[in-house]
């Protein structure tokens, strides 16, 4: 099969550039044909003029579509993927490539089809959803959702277009969503659960083998950027109510918790981001992993990292993690922003050595069988006949 995958990188290497090589290098190991049409946020530097003309190709850039079309004529792709169309690709795109009756589909791994920042997500961390109302893409400009005013015009307004005038919704075939969660909020949105896959986030080859959880296994630890909406806040308290349990966090910390650090309790231990290695080193120290993210999120991988490794996760209930962890089977699930019912969770868990081994074994069958590459390249394949089955009828 020639498949034909189509990105708009981000400025700076980002999960969709690491999803998307993955998932065509999946493709290729299977002795699929993959080419690429790509271009980068880098092309357009900081400069006020580069920023106007990425208001303009987010709408519509009829050099991509010409490129676009004359990659078609070279490769003749039994498929088209796409990952990003922002801000130099544009949907225009679309409606060129079904006229020759090629399959499409879309990887979505936000909520950007309905949402102009794609995340549900106000600049204050607070989960929002005022675009599926009334106004649409017009709340975006009225919270000014980028905290730039410039900028949240230019979304709302290349989404309004996107939904609009090149039917974006109606142009692909079949929508990659990440979970069931997802899936549910696109049907909600109007998208015909007809047209939606489900194909969760790859998951991260470790760099040592999983360890059985001892004793020894000492840690409580959150992974992942310090900042509000990944609830951050809800772990240190949760921390400071647990002394006599040592707590890690590893990840970059947001500048609006840069405090944090020095106001904490003893007992944690802010470590930076850390490369894979170090990463599974500490996971291997830990006893339980606790993901308390007050969002959506997308496919978050630190809590597939932490099943891979044989560790229970505590998470929240909302979003992708509900449709990952199963309550008392291969984690615990708590509120979003309830530091005492997080608290609680991790007390209790800590204390019972054998129940954490006995969750993590459970999340490493549920990772091993759903999460494998294996599992992926079948869902995907699965996924193109779907589209093709659309193209046809």
């Amino acid at each position: 099969m020639k498949i034909l995958f189509i990105h708009n990188d981000y400025f700076r290497f980002s999960g969709e550039e690491h999803a998307a090589e993955g998932l065509a290098g999946l493709l290729t190991q299977a002795g699929h044909q993959v080419d690429w049409y790509r271009r980068s946020s880098a092309e357009l530097g900081n400069s006020f003029a580069q920023k106007i003309k990425a208001f303009g190709t987010g709408v519509y850039n009829p050099v991509a579509v010409r490129e676009v079309l004359s990659k078609i004529e070279d490769v003749q792709p039994d498929i088209v993927q796409i990952q990003n169309l922002y801000p130099l690709i544009s949907p225009a795109i679309l409606k060129p490539i079904k006229k020759k009756g090629i399959p499409v589909v879309m990887r979505c791994p936000n909520y950007r089809l309905f949402c102009p920042n794609g995340l549900h997500l106000t600049p204050q961390g607070e989960v929002c959803e005022s675009c599926l109302g009334r106004g649409k893409e017009l709340n975006c400009i009225r919270k000014n959702c980028e905290s730039n005013l410039l900028k949240s015009t230019g979304y709302a307004l290349r989404n309004y277009v996107a939904r609009t005038y090149w039917s974006l919704r109606e142009q692909v075939d079949v929508f990659i969503v990440q979970s069931e969660f997802q899936k549910r909020k696109f049907i909600s949105n109007g998208i015909p659960g007809s047209k939606i896959s489900i194909l969760p986030g790859l998951s991260p080859e470790l760099t040592v083998p999983p360890t059985d959880l001892t004793e020894e296994s000492k840690l409580v630890t959150f992974v992942g950027r310090a900042s509000r909406e990944k609830g951050i806040l809800e772990f240190v308290q949760a921390a400071s109510q647990l002394p006599n349990i040592r707590f890690a966090v590893a990840g970059n910390i947001s500048a609006e918790v840069a405090h944090l650090p020095e106001q904490s309790p003893s007992n944690i231990k802010w470590m930076g981001f850390l490369n894979s290695k170090e990463l599974d080193h500490l996971y291997q120290q830990s006893r339980i992993i606790v993901i308390p993210s007050k969002w959506y999120e997308g496919f978050p991988n630190v809590i597939t990292r932490a099943m891979m490794h044989k560790r229970p996760v505590i998470t929240s209930n909302i979003g992708a993690m509900q449709s990952i962890i199963d309550h008392e089977k291969n984690g615990l699930l708590t509120p979003p922003g309830n530091s005492a019912a997080l608290q609680e969770a991790i007390k209790h868990l800590y204390s019972d050595i054998a129940r954490c081994q006995q969750l993590g074994l459970n999340g490493h069958a549920k990772a091993t069988r759903l999460y494998s590459n294996a599992a992926l390249l079948e869902a995907l394949l699965k996924t193109y006949e779907m589209a093709k089955g659309h193209t046809i009828a």
